[in-house]
């Protein structure tokens, strides 16, 4: 058991650094898609190959967080985090480092190995620590990463690789990573809580897991929300550039947009989410974004101006359905199976993401006119997004149940001594 030291970090602080290790997360996985016209033109590669490199990712995360799930329960979540932030960071210089193809697809596996488990290990901490009446309000501050990452990290890793080299925004990255590493070790406590009653026995809490119905129906919500998401998210850079005529050197613009404006939009939904009830708030996000999906993906030519509006309200709502979403996952399963269940949500993100880029890169084809068949796509991301409203209304909340004398988990605002 731990104690509570003098010093406190306010809640809110505490969610800003877990946000920032999201931040560098995202930005190393969202850094390559922008960097695709790029990629596929001076490494001479199509766009099944270029998929491949963002499959690579997401496939790799999948596979290991699957393999880590019966097992991260049983550990300090603090020390999990610190582990795992360091194998990505170490992922992310190989990536930097890369002389070839080969060599960047494995430095892009180790990546998502490592990333996965910080990921899912955030998401657990998150909810071991945020009461859940305010468990959406929280999970729209982690949400600003993503903005983040779109407005200012993406944008000025494109400058610097159209600066530079490509390598570049991957460097920038391992060097805002050090320093969150660093905090992480500072001010980051102990999440103890549920161990309270000792480690749980891997394997029969894990087959307990497998065998809840309402865990199984938050892991479908997760793969409905993917395919309503990565589907487009690949292509969406080429797409823009052949099909719709906008400027490749302006790229970097439809990330500031569509980062500032979910940066204000986040947290907003997700005190909503938190005030109206999260499937509501969900649902009126998923029909505004399949509106927004069916329109950006039949789109032709535009002018520059109504390509941002169209990009900046796919940002604002098609990333906005994750925040009332991620809400409910981590209230879906009792805190003693937390992590083992966003270890499996997030492989399982992860594993469809991969599936959705390569089923995009088998789909999509690439001509002197343009890519053909993108409204395909889009048909199927407007399709699963619908499947999510029916199944989000199906996920139980399950209250936590921490044995008040032996609670370990510092509750936001104490820090905790080392």
């Amino acid at each position: 058991m731990i104690t509570a030291s003098k010093s406190r970090l306010p809640e809110r602080a505490l969610l800003l650094l877990l946000a920032a290790v999201q931040f560098t997360h995202i930005m190393d996985f969202m850094i390559m898609m922008p960097l695709g016209p790029q990629l596929m033109r001076v490494l001479s590669i199509s766009a099944s190959q270029f998929s491949l490199l963002i499959a690579a990712y997401t496939m790799t995360a999948g596979v290991i967080g699957f393999l880590t799930a019966p097992f991260i329960d049983r550990y300090d979540r603090r020390m999990v985090l610190l582990v795992s932030y360091a194998g990505f960071i170490l992922g992310t210089y190989a990536c930097a480092s890369s002389e070839s193809v080969g060599q960047l697809l494995l430095a892009r596996a180790v990546c998502g190995a490592f990333g996965g488990i910080s990921n899912a290990t955030i998401l657990a901490i998150v909810g071991d620590l945020v009461p859940s009446i305010r468990r959406g309000a929280a999970m729209g501050i982690i949400m600003t990463s993503f903005s983040a990452a779109a407005a200012f990290g993406v944008p000025f890793g494109l400058f610097l690789a159209q600066r530079f080299r490509w390598e570049t925004p991957f460097y920038l990255v391992v060097g805002i990573a050090l320093v969150v590493e660093i905090l992480l070790m500072l001010w980051l406590p102990h999440v103890r809580g549920h161990l309270a009653d000792g480690p749980p026995p891997s394997l029969k809490n894990f087959a307990t897991l497998l065998s809840d119905s309402n865990a199984w129906r938050g892991i479908l919500l997760m793969v409905s929300l993917v395919f309503g998401h990565f589907t487009i998210i690949p292509f969406l850079s080429p797409h823009l550039v052949s099909n719709l005529k906008y400027p490749e050197s302006h790229l970097a613009l439809v990330y500031v947009v569509g980062g500032v404006l979910t940066i204000v939009t986040a947290p907003m939904i997700g005190r909503l989410s938190d005030r109206f009830g999260r499937a509501r708030v969900f649902t009126i996000l998923v029909i505004v974004a399949a509106t927004i999906i069916s329109i950006l993906t039949h789109a032709g030519p535009l002018p520059v101006s109504a390509t941002l509006v169209i990009t900046g309200l796919f940002f604002v709502f098609a990333s906005g359905r994750y925040v009332p979403a991620q809400a409910v996952l981590t209230s879906a399963v009792p805190a003693v199976r937390r992590g083992a269940f966003m270890s499996l949500t997030a492989c399982t993100r992860d594993l469809c993401s991969g599936l959705a880029a390569m089923l995009a890169g088998r789909v999509v084809v690439q001509t002197s006119g343009g890519l053909l068949h993108v409204g395909w796509l889009g048909w199927l991301a407007v399709g699963t997004s619908l499947l999510s409203i029916w199944l989000i209304r199906r996920v139980r909340t399950v209250a936590d149940h921490y044995p008040p004398a032996n609670q370990s988990a510092v509750p936001l605002g104490v820090a905790a001594e080392g």
